[in-house]
This record gives C-alpha cells, sequence and structure tokens, in this order.
C-alpha cells in the first residue's frame, strides 16, 4: 500500500505555494515552469505530471483557492439577515487577508477582457457568486432586501467589493483591523440600504 495521494497533495500544495509567492512578487504573465519548479524545490517534471502545463497549474491554483473561499462564506443560512451578510463579508475579508496573492491574482485575472483562464474564471466566480447569491436571495425572499434589488448583480457588486476593498486594505491601511474594516463595509452597505 502507498501513500502517493498524500504526497502527491503535499506536492501539488508546494507548488500552489510557491506560484502564489512568484505571482504576488512578479505577476502570472512571464513566470515559467522551470522558475515555479526552482521555487518549489521540484523537478520541472514534476509541474508537468501533476498539472500538464503551466496554464495547467494556475488553473488548478485557481479552483483551489475559490474552493477554500467557499469554505470561508458557506454557513450562512441559519443566519439573520445582519449576521448573513456580516458573515459574507467576514469570510471573504479573512481569506484575502489570509490568502492575499490569490486574491489578487483573483483581481487581476477575473476581469480581464479575454482572459487566457476565463472559462476556468467564470467557473470559480459562479462557485462564489452563487453562495453569495443564495444568501442574498433568501434575505429577499425574508423581506430582509430593498425593494428592485436584483440578487444577481447585487450578489456580483458583493463580491467584487469585498474583493478590491481588501486588497485595498492589505496594500494602503494594513494598520486596520478586519473587523475595522468589515465594520465599515457592513455601514455603507446599511447605508445604501437606509436603514
Amino acid at each position: 500500500m502507498t501513500n502517493r495521494p498524500a504526497r502527491t497533495d503535499v506536492t501539488k500544495r508546494k507548488l500552489f505555494e510557491a506560484t502564489l509567492r512568484l505571482v504576488g512578487t512578479r505577476g502570472v504573465g512571464g513566470l515559467t515552469v522551470d522558475e515555479i519548479a526552482a521555487e518549489a524545490g521540484v523537478a520541472k517534471g514534476t509541474v508537468y505530471y501533476n498539472f500538464g502545463s503551466k496554464d495547467g497549474l494556475i488553473e488548478a491554483l485557481l479552483r483551489f483557492g475559490v474552493d477554500l473561499l467557499a469554505e470561508r462564506i458557506r454557513g450562512a443560512e441559519s443566519l439573520d439577515a445582519a449576521d448573513t451578510v456580516a458573515h459574507l463579508v467576514d469570510g471573504m475579508l479573512g481569506f484575502c487577508a489570509d490568502y492575499p496573492t490569490f486574491a489578487q491574482l483573483l483581481v487581476s485575472e477575473l476581469w480581464r477582457t479575454p482572459g487566457q483562464w476565463q472559462q476556468t474564471l467564470s467557473l470559480v466566480r459562479e462557485q462564489v457568486t452563487s453562495i453569495i447569491r443564495a444568501q442574498l436571495q433568501r434575505l429577499g425572499d425574508l423581506g430582509e432586501l430593498p425593494d428592485g434589488v436584483r440578487v444577481p448583480t447585487a450578489s456580483s457588486a458583493l463580491f467584487g467589493t469585498v474583493l478590491v476593498v481588501a486588497l485595498d486594505w492589505q496594500v494602503f491601511t494594513p494598520e486596520q483591523s478586519r473587523a475595522e474594516v468589515r465594520d465599515s463595509v457592513l455601514l455603507l452597505l446599511r447605508g445604501l440600504r437606509g436603514t
């Protein structure tokens, strides 16, 4: 009996972490498989074996990161309206604080038209916005959203707003606590709602 799946997961994680370190300093465009492998301390063939190509690695990294983000924002089904939105905002902010380079990669690639990883990005965007959309729809069904709010648009707006606010916080006002940033976003949302 072999421990291959666990070893493969460890290797993939090393490659993801190495890629994120490099993306954080140089961006994704000019990265090479050689650089990623060297940063991860593995042979170049390891990248090809696990992902097929640099593009395959980036696509897998995007899916992996969005799975982590989705996990952070799930679980609001039993919360009241104020706590639901706070849970969504805090989950996204926490993820961006823990994985700032991944958030940077998402923002830089998600809205690029047409992007190199557009199909994968569309799928991972849908994964996150569908969770937000379900929660906002639940609030709308309970009469907790203002009349005229289009839930799909509001879901995209909340996702995009929090991503950009999180990056702005990390770069320009890192002295603020996550709670302060979250509360500012929530105050803005309440102000727009008129309550």
